[in-house]
């Protein structure tokens, strides 16, 4: 086929293009290994960067191969999302946004751009331009696939961080042999709560307590679904053998409680955390000796 007919007939330059792109994979790794994508990713290795950056010339051929050059979703990017997703989340870690990326993929375009138009030097204008354009429709693809990738892996990164600060923000403390508490300190939501009732079931099994305290002395209010979630905490904690304490509800706290008609007489108060430390310690027959006045004395 005349370079005049490949002009014309776009599936021919994605053909070409599919072929560069594996005739140059080398040299292009190479290259791309020195970009700031590869080289701030693989800090480690220089080989490995030269293969990840193969991997992805070779998923550029095989899509241009298809002649789906602008398709998000050829079967050639398949290969490649999952190592595209790790560098991205690699990226975002070091603090770099999704344009910034998007940006660095950008930037591996000139040096394969540069090899094309040596190989093709000799070839008709007309039939070079075409060839360029499906290179370059390519790379853009690759671009936008990139962010997207991008932009999914951040939002997974915020999810999984904000589920650690739930966690931290909910810590589990063996206070005795057989106790165990869960000091609850701002805001519950819902969230929160599921996460306050599967830690606190874990560390009854660990701990293989016979006393869970749930101290909301540091929880401002609570509405009614959160109530409901701390009943269902209580229930949960029962099932598993042990008895939920709850200390430190404050007096708005017990006010709404009121107001929204939420019977909490199945379930065991204290005013404090001390409280339903020495409750629970009375329990299991622990005798607490108090050493503040002259000669102590035994409650």
């Amino acid at each position: 086929m005349t370079d005049q007919e490949s002009a014309t007939n776009p599936g021919v330059s994605t053909r070409v293009v599919g072929d560069f792109l594996l005739r140059r994979r080398e040299q292009i790794s190479q290259r791309w290994a020195d970009q700031t994508l590869f080289r701030t990713v693989f800090t480690v290795s220089r080989d490995e960067a030269v293969e990840a950056a193969g991997s992805l010339v070779e998923a550029l051929a095989a899509v241009a191969a298809s002649g789906r050059i602008e398709d998000l979703r050829a079967p050639g990017f398949g290969g490649i999302r999952e190592q595209l997703a790790r560098m991205a989340a690699s990226r975002a870690r070091a603090g770099a946004t999704p344009s910034q990326i998007a940006d660095e993929v950008a930037a591996l375009g000139p040096s394969i751009r540069e090899l094309l138009s040596a190989e093709l030097s000799g070839s008709d204008g007309e039939g070079n331009g075409s060839h360029a354009v499906a290179l370059t429709a390519l790379l853009g693809t690759l671009r936008v696939l990139v962010m997207e990738t991008a932009l999914s892996t951040g939002e997974e990164i915020i999810e999984r961080q904000r589920l650690q600060l739930l966690e931290v923000a909910t810590p589990v403390i063996k206070l005795w042999s057989g106790i165990v508490a869960v000091p609850l300190i701002g805001t519950l939501d819902s969230a929160r709560s599921q996460v306050v009732m599967e830690s606190l079931l874990d560390a009854v099994v660990a701990q293989r307590a016979r006393f869970a305290i749930l101290d909301i002395t540091g929880v401002p209010t609570v509405d009614s679904l959160v109530a409901q979630h701390l009943m269902k905490t209580v229930a949960a904690a029962r099932l598993m053998g042990a008895e939920c304490i709850v200390s430190g509800i404050r007096p708005a706290i017990a006010q709404t409680i009121v107001h929204l008609g939420i019977d909490l007489g199945s379930v065991l108060t204290r005013a404090s955390l001390a409280d339903a430390l020495a409750y629970a310690l009375h329990e299991l027959g622990a005798v607490i000796v108090d050493r503040a006045g002259q000669g102590g004395g035994q409650r």
